[in-house]
């Protein structure tokens, strides 16, 4: 049977151009069939030390279901509060990842599709594919090809950045972290366009972007020629040494609001249209325990959900946090997510924006 192209109502499922206009619908990872992502230097070394020793052991193998029950857990809580305050959740196509897959110059398994944000970016009513450059993540969009089709047919437009080759010639294999006081070095190079969407941050009519270990110059100038005129992306120094998505560093919250970690980020150097705005100082993260195989730093406290320029998603342990959001006029919602971790990433990385109710607009 022929798939329709006639959208009854006619209006597009997908519009979102920042962070926190109202949030009618997204998109929310899942954890069935995930798989420890096979040994690389890309992975090594973006890991905390203490889980970079464990992944080193069990590269490659499933996930501990100890692990996964725990996240599970976390995961329907955060669901079962997006579903209270109104918003549709949908989620990704079941796949296993333990499945090992190859091109002509390398082969892999897979990861997982816990993080949707990595993957996708929303620019009004198109969604656009990445090209992350971890190999495990190669094929993870397909288990979003039966949402992505839906939305299409719907009135979304749908691109996909040119598939990377994935070459050793893009990694630097002897990658050393910078030390203190050290310019900062980066794992890929400029190859090839490659980027992670959770290195770019939307506010309207411009983008903020760090570069990063998965995200290069040559992919932050494919997404500039891209979006055109209309957009304009302004690029956040990172002072991480291990530098991997922005949403731990640099987080717009509200028009004229950015929460920034004072330890990434010297607010001196912020791009000077950031001058109007309020710069909030992140608090030092609340000290967490009990937590196996996290892939995030401490600074996993910064990455929150608007649901809209009051209600923000935060993590229940985070207590420092919680009071200063209360101090600046938000709407702390507080959900246990910690034990999510292990699996790359906290609210923020856990959702892709489907649908926010708003127009695009400057607010700068």
């Amino acid at each position: 049977m022929q798939a329709s192209i006639k959208n009854e109502n006619n209006v597009c499922p997908v519009n979102s151009y920042n962070e926190w206009d109202p949030l009618e619908e997204v998109i929310v990872g899942r954890l069935e069939g995930a798989n420890i992502p096979p040994y690389h230097v890309i992975v090594t070394y973006n890991l905390p030390r203490s889980t970079a020793r464990l992944y080193r052991l069990f590269a490659g193998h499933r996930y501990p279901s100890f692990l996964i029950k725990r996240a599970q857990k976390a995961l329907d809580e955060f669901i079962h509060i997006l579903n209270s305050e109104g918003v549709i959740v949908r989620q990704p196509d079941l796949t296993n990842f333990s499945v090992q897959y190859k091109t002509p110059y390398w082969k892999s398994k897979g990861f997982c599709t816990a993080c949707p944000r990595d993957g996708f970016l929303v620019i009004g009513n198109e969604i656009i594919e990445t090209p992350m450059p971890w190999r495990s993540r190669y094929f993870e969009a397909f288990a979003y090809r039966s949402l992505f089709k839906e939305y299409f047919l719907k009135g979304a437009k749908w691109t996909a950045v040119p598939k990377p080759q994935l070459l050793d010639e893009l990694y630097q294999h002897n990658f050393q972290p910078p030390i203190l006081g050290e310019p900062i070095r980066y794992i890929i190079n400029e190859f090839e366009p490659v980027f992670d969407a959770a290195d770019f941050i939307r506010c309207g009519k411009d983008l903020f972007v760090t570069k990063s270990n998965v995200t290069n110059a040559l992919g932050i100038e494919w997404l500039r020629r891209h979006l055109g005129g209309t957009y304009t992306i302004h690029e956040i120094e990172s002072k991480c040494p291990t530098p991997m998505h922005i949403d731990s560093t640099f987080l717009p919250l509200a028009p004229g609001k950015v929460l920034v970690n004072p330890e990434y980020v010297d607010v001196e150097r912020l791009p000077s249209i950031l001058k109007s705005w309020d710069i909030l100082i992140a608090p030092q993260p609340d000290p967490v325990s009990g937590i196996t195989g996290a892939m995030c730093s401490k600074w996993i406290s910064l990455n929150m959900l608007m649901l809209d320029e009051k209600r923000v998603i935060v993590d229940r342990t985070q207590e420092s946090m919680i009071k200063s959001l209360k101090d600046w006029g938000f709407e702390p919602i507080p959900c246990s997510f910690m034990d999510f971790a292990p699996f790359g990433g906290s609210f923020h990385c856990a959702t892709l924006d489907v649908r926010r109710r708003g127009e695009l607009q400057s607010y700068f």
